[in-house]
């Protein structure tokens, strides 16, 4: 698994390395033993004795890991080494009933949801900062005007905050979606080696059931170990998540430029942007944030490739699944983490702002000077006026608005001082600022909950 991004970083690392170390894993498999013991115990299938001695056996601190790693040298068996030692551990008469009735692929699956249970309470959590820190650059830059670019170019005046409320937009929905998906995917599976139920016959759903209870999981319908959609389903939740994450990077890296310098993300005194060029205040949340982001994508193609697992089972799939899933949480996990940092951090200038708004000489304004003429003259009569004087001001380099004096199509119905304030982009941002304060009110409501 890589690491993703390097460990020198300032940015704290929320924890989900950890959660995919082994041992973290180990124990959540032997937590899955414990449900299954004490599920089939409910039920009169084992005695209610061996599985209170199966729960309190089966903690990793009491085996011994040089058997396990001995026996995972010698039988290349991912859970067979484990099972053997918390059967030891158990001891006689009650050690004979551990993974009674189960295949790995039944513990390993469903202890490994218990982590990602885990990975994705730490993922909201961090939503819940990023957007408790997006309210307030929301707020902060409501009515901060800035040029709205479309196709890299200056379209109509926006405002800052406006930028971030549709970030918000975005992220709350991916926490609904997260919401939507728990029930589906945090489900038990347990049916034996081709997912028939076999090895159990008719007690098979009801200790299937009994597990999800203990686990405070849902329980699978079919429990096939060729199904896998709901695996992928994560993983591709994961993708739009980093998809978002990455636009905003991308934005503000791009806001960071020398020749825009609108916005500057965190850059602690002392930071070292080059070895060479003592100058440079680089965007390395950004870049961090871009770079994990890609890596999060790139796991969805393998992900939904792991799906076409053949017959009733294959390893080579479920190998697919877990690299898809680990890699795509420590990265999630990365990025997220740098994205509160610059969220809590970022500066704004809004005097580069203006005077970037102001770069084209009133031309961001055509479209204001052409509604409010063509509500004289009729749109297609005003946008032919206001696209003459637009062209001829960006290519020979002529003032937009002596221009527009200049035009008795235009002059007939508009006087100096209207066009002046027509060529005013403070007063055409729209309702820019009354949907940044309302996304800021959404987000702090949307932080509250994922945050306590």
């Amino acid at each position: 698994m890589s690491d993703t991004l390097p460990t020198a970083s300032r940015v704290a690392d929320p924890g989900i390395r950890a959660l995919y170390r082994l041992e973290n894993r180990w124990q959540a498999w032997l937590d899955v033993e414990v449900a299954l013991a004490r599920a089939q115990a409910e039920l009169g299938i084992i005695p209610a004795e061996a599985a209170e001695a199966i729960a309190s056996a089966a903690r990793l601190e009491n085996m011994d890991r040089a058997r396990i790693d001995e026996g995972l040298a010698r039988t290349g068996h991912t859970l067979v080494p484990l099972v053997w030692e918390l059967g030891r551990i158990v001891g006689e008469p009650h050690g004979g009933w551990v993974h009674w009735g189960a295949t790995t692929q039944n513990i390993t699956q469903t202890g490994d949801l218990l982590v990602l249970r885990q990975a994705h309470g730490i993922f909201l959590r961090q939503i819940g900062e990023i957007l408790s820190a997006m309210a307030g650059l929301a707020e902060r830059g409501a009515e901060m005007p800035i040029a709205g670019r479309t196709h890299g170019q200056h379209a109509v005046p926006a405002t800052f905050g406006y930028k971030v409320a549709v970030w918000i937009d975005e992220l709350i929905r991916h926490t609904d979606r997260f919401r939507q998906a728990a029930p589906r995917l945090f489900v038990a599976m347990l049916g034996g080696g081709a997912g028939t139920y076999a090895s159990l016959g008719k007690n098979g759903p009801p200790v299937q059931q009994g597990i999800g209870r203990q686990l405070g999981f849902g329980s699978m319908t079919v429990p096939s170990r060729a199904i896998g959609d709901h695996l992928a389903e994560n993983v591709m939740l994961l993708g739009l998540l980093a998809a978002t994450c990455s636009k905003i990077g991308r934005e503000i890296y791009t806001l960071m430029k020398t020749e825009f310098g609108e916005v500057e993300e965190p850059v602690p005194p002392g930071t070292v942007g080059s070895s060479t060029m003592p100058q440079k205040r680089n965007p390395k949340l950004c870049q961090d944030i871009i770079a994990a982001a890609a890596e999060i994508r790139a796991m969805v193609p393998l992900a939904l490739e792991a799906m076409t697992t053949e017959h009733e089972a294959d390893r080579t799939t479920s190998l697919m699944m877990d690299t898809a899933e680990s890699r795509a949480c420590v990265a999630t996990g990365d990025m997220l983490s740098r994205l509160a940092e610059i969220m809590r951090g970022l500066r704004l200038d809004p005097v580069r702002m203006r005077t970037n708004l102001d770069l084209g000489g009133g031309l961001i304004m055509a479209e204001a000077v052409m509604l409010d003429l063509g509500a004289a003259i009729g749109r297609q009569h005003a946008h032919d006026a206001v696209y003459d004087a637009a062209q001829d001001a960006f290519v020979q380099g002529k003032s937009f608005g002596e221009l527009l004096g200049a035009d008795p199509r235009v002059t007939a119905h508009l006087s100096a001082g209207q066009i002046g304030g027509l060529l005013d982009p403070t007063a055409y941002t729209g309702l820019c600022a009354d949907m940044a304060r309302e996304g800021a009110a959404r987000a702090r409501n949307a932080a509250t909950e994922l945050l306590t």
